[in-house]
């Protein structure tokens, strides 16, 4: 790789090589945490954007006569399998690029989708909308990731993180609040007072408008974020940025969109690795067409085939170009193993995640006014709570144990089980509210211990390709699958509750490959620059 003279490691801001970074500016300095801040803010908005559409889901379903199968494709396979590939992409430009300036395009393009989704009048029109901001909002959390990384120490990185990602539960909590609140109001104002309403929109319509178009202002904000020097929080500083980052990003977009990925493999690893990569599409193909002859929902395994392709593509390239970054990713089973049991968390998270509106709204009556305030409270201040005691538990848990984070999240994995069953099952729906508060604490706790993990298991200048493969796997198992799976079991069953109650053994899975986890993580840690030397690593 070409470097630019940043690239040699010459820090910004008059910096030289090795010195001991400012208080202002360095590691952990006042500037690290208003960084944080900002970024904190960006996540919220990612999420405002993305869960927006579950409290909508009842409304979006009437009016444009849709299956609970289609609505969990919507906000989950629409979104993610996009959000998953194109991540891999911009992961790797995150990582030779100037990664302030990533997040605020990503943040202003997947506004513009969520605000466009307003006028979405079809099934496939919204899911074009649906995947632009999945498109968007995978330019955030691996440039994000990376960039926090370099601001804050291993020591607290856990909780950095999950600061960071407690914008999960405090965005959803606003998406949702918002959400149902602007849309019932909206309806009443004008559909059910008899009264044209501007642009013949909907409610739900215009709740995407509202909560689309203040994310361009932010995305001006983060622009202006200072970008720290690679490396610098662990004393290893690595390249900055690349003379030609966008050349790095279309060799890697060629990597992840078929046809580009055989010409890509030709060219990188000859005949043989066409060959190998055929006959995954051909395996891939197969096992899409089985799923659909026995499940129905073409679109939902088609998209998830070609992100599964794109995904398997992509690793084959990647093994040619960076062989380092291949194995410190593909040749961990800490890695591995661990991102896999994170990911079956997920599958938790994102499924109740998004049936729990249209739950209370079904099963128990209440307006999405309601169920908006109430959820949205919940999910903004117990799911902020248990995300950053997670991160913070595990940092102390980690000083005593190098399986401390792993050990949160498979408590993590059984701890909401008995609440979430009685949630389900009670007639009382101030109970069900109130169980719903312990089910949200516990949820989110694992976030922070798997970000901190992936990022610990590779090298500073590798961070945001590992988070964007992350992303990939808890994305296809947790957001593909997950809100798809409970809404094609509620329309087989008839019974949305049972499709609930029967994902949530899922959690065994959780705990199963976390327990694999920890007996590969300390000696992983332990043999890391080794292993990338091995690799033929040149920037140790």
């Amino acid at each position: 790789m070409t470097e630019t003279p940043a690239a040699s490691g010459t820090p910004p801001s008059g910096e030289t090589a090795g010195s001991e970074p400012s208080r202002e500016t360095g590691v952990g300095s006042a500037q690290a945490y208003y960084v944080l801040g900002v970024l904190l803010l960006v996540y919220i908005f990612n999420f405002i954007d993305r869960q927006i559409i579950s409290i909508l889901a009842e409304q979006i379903k009437a009016d444009l006569g849709l299956t609970d199968a289609q609505l969990g494709f919507l906000y989950g396979t629409a979104f993610a399998v996009f959000y998953a590939i194109f991540g891999l992409p911009l992961g790797r430009l995150a990582d030779v690029w100037v990664r302030r300036r990533l997040i605020a395009i990503g943040l202003a393009f997947w506004s513009l989708m969520t605000a466009g989704s307003a006028f979405a009048r079809s099934f496939l029109s919204l899911g074009a909308f649906r995947i632009g901001v999945g498109i968007g909002e995978s330019s955030a959390t691996p440039a994000a990731f990376s960039l926090l990384s370099d601001y804050f120490p291993a020591s607290i990185r856990a909780t950095v993180l999950a600061i960071y990602s407690s914008g999960i539960y405090i965005g959803a909590g606003i998406g949702i609040f918002l959400g149902g609140y602007i849309s019932d109001s909206w309806n009443a104002a004008y559909w059910d007072a008899g009264v044209a309403a501007p642009l013949g929109f909907r409610g739900w319509q215009a709740a995407f408008l509202a909560v689309g178009l203040p994310g361009l202002a932010l995305a001006a904000w983060a622009a202006t974020l200072p970008e720290p020097v690679r490396g610098q929080s662990d004393g290893l500083v690595m390249p900055q940025t690349a003379e030609r980052p966008f050349r790095e990003f279309g060799r890697e977009l060629m990597a992840v969109i078929p046809p580009f990925t055989l010409w890509n493999l030709a060219r990188r690893g000859g005949r043989r690795s066409v060959a190998g990569n055929l006959v995954s599409a051909s395996a891939i193909g197969v096992a899409a067409l089985c799923m659909i002859e026995w499940l129905g929902s073409p679109t939902q395994w088609i998209s998830l085939g070609v992100g599964l392709y794109a995904a398997v593509s992509w690793t084959q390239a990647l093994a040619l170009r960076d062989p380092p970054t291949f194995n410190l990713i593909f040749r961990s089973r800490a890695f591995l193993y661990s991102v896999c049991g994170f990911s079956f968390l997920g599958f938790i998270g994102y499924g109740l995640g998004f049936w729990t509106a249209p739950f209370f709204q079904r099963e128990h009556g209440v307006s999405a006014t309601e169920a908006g305030t109430v959820l949205g409270l919940t999910a903004a201040i117990a799911g902020w709570g248990g995300i950053t005691l997670g991160g913070i538990w595990s940092d102390r848990w980690r000083r005593h144990s190098a399986n401390g984070r792993l050990y949160v999240g498979m408590l993590t994995a059984l701890f909401p089980f008995p609440f979430a069953i009685w949630m389900l099952l009670t007639p009382s729906t101030t109970t069900a509210y109130a169980l719903n508060v312990a089910v949200a604490t516990a949820a989110g706790m694992w976030i922070g211990p798997a970000a901190s993990t992936v990022n610990d298991l590779v090298l500073p200048r590798m961070r945001a390709v590992a988070s964007a493969t992350y992303i990939l796997i808890i994305t296809f198992i947790g957001l593909a699958l997950g809100p798809y799976s409970i809404g094609r079991a509620s329309e087989a069953l008839g019974d949305l509750r049972l499709a609930m109650l029967l994902a949530l053994p899922v959690s065994a899975l959780a705990v199963l490959f976390l327990a694999l986890a920890t007996r590969h993580l300390e000696n992983d840690e332990r043999t890391l620059r080794d292993r990338a030397r091995e690799a033929g690593e040149q920037n140790l």
